[in-house]
This record gives C-alpha cells, structure tokens and sequence, in this order.
C-alpha cells in the first residue's frame, strides 16, 4: 500500500523495497535513497535494530518511521526517534475502506518526504537558498524584519508557550531537562503528536526532567515549575478564574490541518498573559504558531524562535523569523539559557543521562 502510495506521486520514485531489515540494510549501500521509510515491526532485524545499523553507515539519511497507533506503538516511535529517526506517521487504524487508508498515507507521508529531503526542498524553495538577509528581502519585503531583541527589563515573564512538531520530544528533552525544578513560572506545549503518544512523551520527558511535566488535564490549574503537554487530538487553551488561570481541551476544528494547534494556544496565552507572556517557536514543519505569535507579540508579548542549523525542519520557526515577528533566533542549544534569563532563575546543570529518551 505504501509503494502504491508513493508510485503515485510523479516527483518520488520508490527506488526499492525490502521485507526485513537486514535486507534493507543490503539495499542500501546499493542504492543509497534521499529518504527511508521503515517499519518498527519486521522479521528478523526489526525497524529499531535496523535504525541502529543504518545510522552508523548513514549518519544524516532522513528516516521516517511507521508505527501503530497504540501504546506500544508510542513507546517503540520515542524509542527511535531517540536513536535519531527524522519522524514518525501512524499506520492507518479503523478507516472505512482501502482507499481512505490509502488516502491518509498520502496526506501524513508524502509531505514529510518531501520536507526532509533537502535537496528537493531547496529546489522547490529557491529563496531558501540566498545566503543574505538582502537577497531575501528583494523577493520578499516584510521578511527578516527584526523586532527590538528581548531584554528581560521591559517586561515580566508569566508564561511560556512552546510550539514544536517534527523534531519535537529530542528538542524539548533538550530544552526542559536543563531547566531547574524550581522554575518559576508554567510552561505550555502544544506537540504536534496523535492521542497516546503526548501521554507517553509527557511520562518520558517527566522521568528525565528536574521540571514537572504532565500530559495536560481538562481544569488543571497552572502552577510555577509544571509542564504541561496538550493531549492528542485535543486543542489547549488557557482562561483566567479568579485569581487563577484553569486548562480548557476541546475539539474544535483542525487549524493549519492539527488538533492540537500551536495557534489555538498562543492566542489563549496572548488573551490572558498579554504583555507578560514569552512564546517559543520549535522546529517543524508548516507554519502552525505564525498567526499566535504575531498575537502574542501585539499584546505586547516576547517570541523567540529556532535557527535553521538546529532544526530537523525549518519552517514553523522559519515563517515566525520571515514575518519579523522574532525577538530572539536561537540554536537549540541556546533555548534553556535564554528561557531561565527570561524568568530570572538559575538553569540545572546538563546531566548526560537525562537526554535519553
């Protein structure tokens, strides 16, 4: 099915396939493919004892992952994506016919080949490829205008909101593993991942974190040092109480094609928090979180966002940058440190154990 799929599509050709991993790893070498589809269920060398042998041969080869959407599907796609997988799609569950699961294998794969391919998205995105603010901006005018660079004087950090997608549970274990457990503030993320897998990540970046995270609950109120992860499916808003502020889930319609959306909560927090909310722009793909931050940042809110170099795929953070909505671009690396200075606490020092996940 999913040969057919891809066969379809006049811009990929399916260069070979192979029925276990230890012939997938023989075709390799022959062929060597822009990207890697791979299953976590086979025969003989299964997909994560074959993501293991590919990644010494093939450091950067992009590859994607097929799981079930069930629990153990969950554990076995952080598994690999901690052992450096690119991303992840589920396999097609309780579809009423072949041609409806053939449909959402084209919609959830075929976009992530293209996006993780870099030689063709380069060729598709050619302003991508100019190496200088000004290149840019000729074809672009409003693009790379820069706000005032966050300073923590202007303002008060209440909040902070982070929107992430592919790449996302390595880019958040980096990122909340180094903060403090005492952090002072509440952090909100909204993780582009089905229902079960923000269970299992919350649990996973909760057993390796100093912070609290949880899979976000329906009335939770928020609390300084807790993190808290929308659920599957589920869009996260924010709305004050009393002196309080409480977690709503609801089932509105998709924006930017996700449930959770970066979007929906971003302007929740802008809606609340105005001027004392910081938001963060993580690696992925779309532009879910452009249309928050720019809200966030009109109420007077910070918005810091990921460097190109960092990403796993550059365009959520990238449309954030491109409309000058940024205050801040950063590495990867750079978030934990810029996050703690924002809200005045000291940052827990990296323990090397804590980056599993």
């Amino acid at each position: 099915m999913v040969s057919d799929v891809l066969s379809q599509d006049s811009e990929i050709e399916v260069a070979a396939t192979a029925p276990n991993g230890k012939i997938a790893m023989e075709k390799l070498i022959q062929i060597s493919p822009d990207v890697v589809t791979l299953d976590i269920e086979m025969p003989e060398m299964n997909g994560l004892e074959t993501l293991a042998n590919l990644r010494k041969s093939f450091p950067s080869l992009p590859v994607i992952m097929f799981s079930t959407l069930c629990e153990r599907g969950a554990e076995s796609t952080l598994d690999a994506l901690s052992k450096g997988a690119s991303d992840y799609v589920t396999k097609p569950a309780n579809m009423g016919s072949v041609k409806e699961s053939m449909q959402k294998i084209k919609d959830d794969l075929v976009p992530k080949i293209k996006h993780l391919c870099k030689w063709y998205r380069d060729l598709k995105n050619p302003t991508l490829l100019a190496q200088t603010g000004r290149s840019l901006s000729a074809k672009h005018p409003n693009s790379l205008r820069q706000p005032k660079p966050f300073n923590r004087k202007d303002c008060r950090i209440d909040i902070i909101a982070i929107g992430v997608s592919t790449g996302g549970p390595n880019a958040l274990m980096e990122v909340l593993s180094q903060l403090p457990k005492e952090f002072p503030v509440p952090i909100l993320v909204v993780q582009h991942m089905p229902p079960v897998f923000t269970k299992h990540l919350a649990n996973r970046l909760n057993q390796n974190c100093a912070i609290d995270v949880v899979e976000a609950e329906l009335g939770d109120s928020l609390r300084e040092g807790t993190v808290y992860i929308a659920p599957g499916d589920w869009h996260m808003q924010i709305r004050r109480i009393g002196l309080g502020v409480q977690l709503e889930l609801n089932q509105a319609p998709q924006e930017n094609s996700c449930r959770p959306a970066v979007d929906v909560l971003f302007r929740s927090v802008a809606d609340v928090y105005g001027p004392n909310a910081l938001a963060v722009v993580l690696t992925g793909m779309g532009q879910d979180g452009l249309r928050g931050s720019e809200a966030i940042r009109d109420a007077g809110g910070a918005v810091f966002a990921q460097d190109e170099a960092s990403s796993v795929v550059w365009g959520m953070p990238r449309a954030v940058i491109h409309a000058g909505i940024a205050h801040e671009t950063l590495a990867l690396h750079e978030v934990a440190d810029k996050l703690c200075n924002a809200c005045a606490c000291g940052r827990t020092k990296r323990r090397p154990e804590r980056i599993q996940i």
